[in-house]
Parts: C-alpha cells; structure tokens; sequence
C-alpha cells in the first residue's frame, strides 16, 4: 500500500518536516493561548482543507468544535479518523452537521449554539474544472461570494475573536473566474475587517487534495484506468498537513485585513509530468507514454493484471482560465516577509466600504438572473469590479479532457 504521506514528501514538497515547523514552534505559546479552551466552528470542514485545519488546532486543545459540511459521508469518515488517531485529542463538546452553510437550518444552528470564539469557512468551489457555463459560474459565485458575504452579516451580529476564510493562490492577477471569485471574496470579507478580526491565505497546490488530478491518479490506478497529464504545467505544492497549519496560522496569529501566502521560492515548483513518472514508478511500474486519451483507453482495457507499465496521455494545455504560472502577490502589495520565517504577509488589502460590496453582490444577482446570460457577460460584470481580472477564454473545458 502506497504511503502517500511519504510519497508527497519524497517526490513532490522534497522536506521532510513541515514547510512551517520554525513558525509553529516560535509560536506556540500564541497559538495554546489562541485556541486552549476556546469554541470554534470548522464550515466545510470534512475537505481536505478544512480537515487539515482540524487537526492542526486540536493539538491546542480547544473545548468545543462544531463542524458543518455538506458531504455527510467526508463527515463520517472525519469523525472515524479523529476517534482512530493513536494519541489524538478531540473535545467533549464536539458535533458535526452534513447542513449547507447557505441553509435556514444553519442559521438556526448557529443562533442557538453559538457564538464561538473562532470560525473558519472552507466551503468553496475551488477547481478550474468549475468553469463552464452560466450554470456552473452561477453556482460557484454564489458559494463563493454571494452566501459568504450573507454569512459575513450574521456573524457581525456576534462577532467572533478569530475568522478566516480560505483563498487561493489564483486570486492573485486572476485569469479564471474560480480565482477571481476568490479575489471578490478576499474584498469582500476586508469590508467586514472593522467589525472583527478577519484574515484569509492565499497557498499552493495541496498535494492529493479531494478531487485533484493527483487523487485522479489513486482512482484511475484503483479503476485500472489510464492517467491524463499537462506536460507544460509546473506547481507549487504543499501537504494536506502544511495547508491546515498555513490556515491555523493566518487565522490565529494574523492582525484583521492580513492575506498569508508561504515563502516558496521558484526552484520549489515541481511540473505534473515529474510527479506522475515518481508516482508510476512508487507502484513499481513504468510510464507508457500515449499522445491519444482513445489509445490510452484500448490499451488500459487489454494490459494484464500483472503490468509493469501504466498507460499516461501527456497534452498541452488548452483549456479556459489556465495560468501558466503561480504568483501569491501581485505589484503594489505591501509585504511583511520578517515577522514569519516560512509565510509571508500582505499588509494592504483593498478595504471597500460595504457600500460597494453590497452594489457589487447586487451586481452580480442581476447579471446572474437575467434570461439568456452567457458565460461573457458574467465575465464582463466581474470585470467592473476586478478591472485587472483578465480571463483566458479558449472554448474548451477540463470536462472534456479524462
């Protein structure tokens, strides 16, 4: 059985311990006094993410955790791997909820059970892959942006001592409408960084996160399936454990309106093609290259149980909203690069007043309920609000790749 913890470390971050271990040491006490005793609500936190972030502030022994996440099977299987940790440290006062953040029942939830000190929101379409249409767009603006901003405005009722909410690496000169999104989400919880503390990062790939192309290589591999893999794309990583630590960090040590991002350097990024040739070979086999995903097919339904050689179609990229490069800041952000030896802090992000932010949710409501919109004009109305959001529109979608 593959190791994949091992695995990410050996062939894809190439450390040993955590990216964040000086921090987390330097920090510690900061963090126990942040978190020991303390109430905290995880929204989507059965993901990958949010399971990270989890575990990360359990080790601080907070006395009640309350989780909500729409995937009540990830819930399951989050509180079976909590209860199973050897050693591992879970509240008396600990529940879960497979309720939509978006939900009356939510909100009841909330009113009734609450206020908690600490909140964080990891609920977030977050694939490329989301991009396709008016349908699909309209779901992930709405989860995005729309229900967090409503979201926003409960908790301001009953401020929390801590709140963070996830972004990505691709809000930074977006050129997909999941990374602008993430930038409308990253102003629009600034707006509300005068009523309480509210921060949010901005980090790298998280190694075999639900749904990425690196799980697709478990799935295949269990389906006896062939791989399909950019050869032109390179990435910055982190482990699953590292994107929860970053989370913790930000959302605990960050002063309200900061955005973290990691200290990764360029020699740091790892290409698709590198991963997928230390993947095969870890299974103890050999990449058989194909250039046609039909061939790739025929192949993986004929090749023996025993094979020592796994069907990989390698393509360029030519699919809408992909960058061909990582940046965690862009050119007149203030930067803090001394306060943390392995994160890095934006100082000046925008803060609109909640007047533009509400005009802009308005905004983005009209456009999405308007009869016959296409995928142009949302991008258009986006653009009013991100003048520097420049979408790479190519006519093809990741949902017509394997």
């Amino acid at each position: 059985m593959l190791n994949i913890n091992k695995f990410i470390s050996d062939s894809i971050t190439n450390r040993k311990d955590s990216f964040f271990t000086s921090d987390l040491t330097k920090f510690h006490d900061e963090l126990s006094k942040a978190i020991g005793g303390k109430s905290i609500l995880v929204i989507g936190g059965a993901g990958t993410i949010g399971s990270s972030y989890i575990r990360s502030v359990l080790k601080y022994k907070p006395s009640k955790l309350y989780v909500a996440d729409i995937s009540e099977n990830s819930l399951t299987e989050l509180t079976r791997d909590l209860r199973s940790t050897s050693g591992g440290y879970v509240p008396g006062d600990y529940k879960t909820y497979p309720i939509n953040y978006n939900d009356e029942v939510f909100y009841r939830m909330l009113s009734n059970e609450g206020p908690f000190d600490i909140v964080a929101n990891f609920s977030a379409h977050k694939h490329v892959r989301s991009e396709k249409d008016h349908y699909s767009i309209t779901a992930l603006l709405e989860n995005n942006v729309i229900r967090a901003e409503k979201f926003m405005r409960v908790l301001a009722q009953n401020p929390p001592e801590h709140f963070f909410c996830v972004s990505t690496d691709k809000a930074a000169n977006p050129v997909n409408i999941m990374g602008a999104s993430k930038k409308m989400m990253e102003e629009m919880i600034m707006a509300y960084a005068s009523y309480f503390p509210v921060t949010t990062a901005r980090f790298a790939n998280v190694a075999f996160s639900n749904g990425s192309l690196l799980d697709g290589f478990i799935q295949r591999m269990m389906k006896r399936q062939p791989f399909a893999v950019p050869t032109d794309v390179k990435r910055y990583f982190v482990s699953p454990d590292e994107s929860g630590q970053i989370c913790m960090m930000a959302c605990m040590l960050g002063q309200t309106g900061e955005i973290f991002f990691p200290k990764l350097e360029e020699h740091q990024l790892t290409s698709f093609s590198d991963i997928t040739e230390a993947f095969v070979k870890s299974m103890g086999m050999e990449v058989l290259p194909f250039d046609s995903e039909q061939d790739a097919r025929e192949y993986a339904a004929v090749m023996p149980e025993d094979t020592k050689f796994w069907p990989v179609c390698y393509f360029n990229s030519d699919t809408s909203g992909e960058k061909s490069f990582e940046e965690f800041f862009t050119e007149g952000e203030a930067l803090d690069l001394d306060t943390f030896h392995s994160l890095g802090v934006i100082r000046n992000a925008p803060r609109r007043s909640l007047e533009e932010i509400h005009r802009m949710i308005g905004d983005l409501k009209n456009i999405l309920l308007r009869p016959g919109v296409e995928k142009a004009d949302i991008v258009q109305v986006m653009q009013t609000f991100l003048p520097n959001f420049h979408h790479i529109e190519t006519g093809k979608s990741l949902d017509q790749k394997m």
